[in-house]
C-alpha cells in the first residue's frame, strides 16, 4: 500500500512513481472502478470524456481559467497528476500544464483520429483519456498537456490535508529566505 510516508518521500526525493495498481482501501488512490459505477458515479461528460475519447467545448470547461493553488487528479481513481504551479494559460480554451506533478503517472499512445497526427495523454490506474501532449509548450519541457476539465477533479491547497494530498503541500511552500 502506498503510505502518505511514502508519498512525501518520494516527492522530496523527486522519484516519486504511482504503483501499476493502487490499492482501492488507499484513503486517497483506488483501483478503476467497473464500468456500471463509473455510469452511476461520473457525469455524462466526465463518462465520455473519461471512457469514450470524448472532447469538452474549449473555454466552457470548469479549469481552463483557474488560477487557484492546488492539485489535479483523476476524477475516475483520485490519482494526481498535475499541479497548479506547472499550469500556464495556453489560449486553447483548455487546462495546460507544461509537465505532470511526477514522472511516470501518464501513458501517452498515438491518436491519428480526426485526421490528425497527436499524441493522446492516459491517466496510468484508471486509464483514463485526459487529453494530448504536444511540442508547442513553454520552458522548461517544451511540452503542453492540453487536458480534459472533465476528466480532472481539482483540489485547492488548502484542502490537501483533508483529502489525503498533503504529500503534495510542499509543492506550495515557499522556500526559506
Amino acid at each position: 500500500m502506498l503510505t502518505r510516508f511514502a508519498l512525501a518521500f518520494a516527492l522530496a526525493t523527486c522519484a516519486f512513481q504511482l504503483p501499476a495498481n493502487a490499492d482501492p482501501a488507499h484513503p486517497v488512490l483506488r483501483a478503476k472502478p467497473s464500468d456500471d459505477v463509473l455510469r452511476k458515479e461520473l457525469t455524462p461528460l466526465q463518462y465520455e470524456v473519461t471512457q469514450q475519447n470524448g472532447t469538452e467545448a474549449p473555454f466552457h470547461n470548469a479549469y481552463w481559467d483557474n488560477h487557484a493553488p492546488g492539485i489535479y487528479v483523476d476524477v475516475v481513481t483520485g490519482e494526481p497528476l498535475f499541479s497548479s504551479t506547472n499550469k500556464f494559460d495556453s489560449g486553447t480554451g483548455w487546462p495546460s500544464f507544461y509537465q505532470p506533478i511526477a514522472p511516470g503517472l501518464l501513458a501517452e499512445k498515438h491518436d491519428g483520429t480526426h485526421g490528425m497526427d497527436r499524441t493522446e495523454v492516459r491517466s496510468r490506474i484508471g486509464d483514463s483519456h485526459l487529453g494530448h501532449v504536444f511540442d508547442d509548450g513553454p520552458r522548461p519541457t517544451g511540452l503542453r498537456y492540453c487536458i480534459n476539465s472533465a476528466a480532472l477533479r481539482f483540489i485547492p491547497v488548502d484542502q490537501l490535508k483533508a483529502e489525503g494530498y498533503a504529500a503534495f503541500l510542499p509543492l506550495f511552500s515557499s522556500p526559506p529566505r
